[in-house]
């Protein structure tokens, strides 16, 4: 993947000590010449963690939250791109504790939107989540509402500041995550499984850097980047990992989709087909020149109507092979 451009930059990756943050963070040092990396978090644990355990002269750390305004002032004054990661993540701890989520996830883009026009910052890119498209937990909302603050942000810049989006599934090996928990647990003789027809979208964390690059690099400001990612249901991914256990199917959970949605039909009537992305173009002519976006126009193709990119209509498929290569690299 592409990281000339990124040469003698400084880049600030806030959640930057999360799984994606770290993993991106440490991808950055040692595959391009940027100036620069600042990881701008709020667990000081995990930032002295980091510190003792990467060692290169162009890491840098700022302790901070970006519900905190001022924090975020200081730490982007010099900054050329920011990748927003931070986030509360956790669905059903969200819906019990709605406030939490609100104030990180979306006053806090608020802020990271707020701060990087102040300070000059080139180009910002969100990190956000499948659950945003049409959400019914209050963690997809949040997600929701920050993709909107971010493209929206470019009203206010005068193109000095550029805003997109990414948008993606679940990611294989994340830290807490369902695969995480049962490769670390294959000897397990019982499993749980809310429900056997669920589907999930799957990506490698490889696979996120490739998209947060290419829309840092390629962005006119105000897209959304969709990966165009395999499905696979849960139940089976629980048969190649532990194919030995008991499944106990236990239920839905509170907020919990059966299918997830990257791309809603909507979306898609002002979208385009790239080779390895979706990119949903703003609608507003008023906000949004779309000369802008003429590159996509030229290469990519329009959506045919009523088309949606959902989990379980996925033409993409994982396989056994793709998921068993997949959890030996991460071994």
């Amino acid at each position: 993947m592409p990281t000339d451009f990124l040469k003698n930059k400084i880049i600030l990756v806030t959640g930057g000590t999360g799984s994606f943050g770290r993993s991106f963070v440490e991808f950055l040092l040692k595959n391009s010449s940027a100036k620069k990396v600042i990881v701008f978090s709020r667990d000081e644990l995990k930032q002295s963690r980091m510190q003792s355990e990467i060692n290169d002269e162009r890491l840098r750390f700022f302790l901070g939250d970006v519900r905190d305004l001022q924090r975020l002032q200081r730490a982007l004054r010099g900054v050329d791109f920011v990748v927003h990661a931070a986030a509360l993540k956790q669905v059903p701890t969200l819906e019990y504790n709605p406030f939490e989520a609100i104030k990180t996830n979306t006053l806090g883009s608020q802020n990271v939107v707020d701060a990087a026009i102040d300070q000059g910052v080139e180009r910002a890119v969100l990190v956000s989540t499948d659950k945003a498209a049409m959400p019914i937990n209050l963690y997809g909302a949040t997600k929701l509402c920050a993709e909107k603050i971010f493209t929206s942000g470019n009203a206010y810049t005068g193109g000095k500041t550029k805003f997109a989006c990414v948008r993606y599934g679940n990611v294989i090996g994340s830290r807490g995550s369902v695969v995480e928990i049962l490769c670390r647990n294959r000897s397990a003789k019982k499993v749980f499984l809310t429900d056997e027809q669920m589907t999930r979208f799957w990506i490698t964390l490889e696979e996120t850097f490739s998209l947060v690059l290419f829309a840092l690099q390629e962005m006119a400001g105000g897209e959304i980047f969709i990966p165009k990612i395999p499905s696979m249901k849960v139940a089976d991914l629980f048969g190649i990992i532990v194919p030995e256990a008991e499944i106990e199917i236990v239920g839905i959970r509170a907020g919990e989709k059966l299918h997830e949605t990257l791309l809603t039909p909507d979306e898609a009537r002002h979208s385009l087909e790239l080779e390895k992305y979706y990119v949903v173009i703003p609608e507003s002519k008023e906000v949004f020149r779309q000369e802008n976006f003429q590159k996509y126009y030229e290469s990519g193709k329009a959506l045919p109507d009523n088309f949606s990119f959902r989990s379980h209509k996925n033409e993409n498929w994982l396989t056994r092979e793709r998921v068993e290569e997949i959890i030996e690299n991460l071994k």
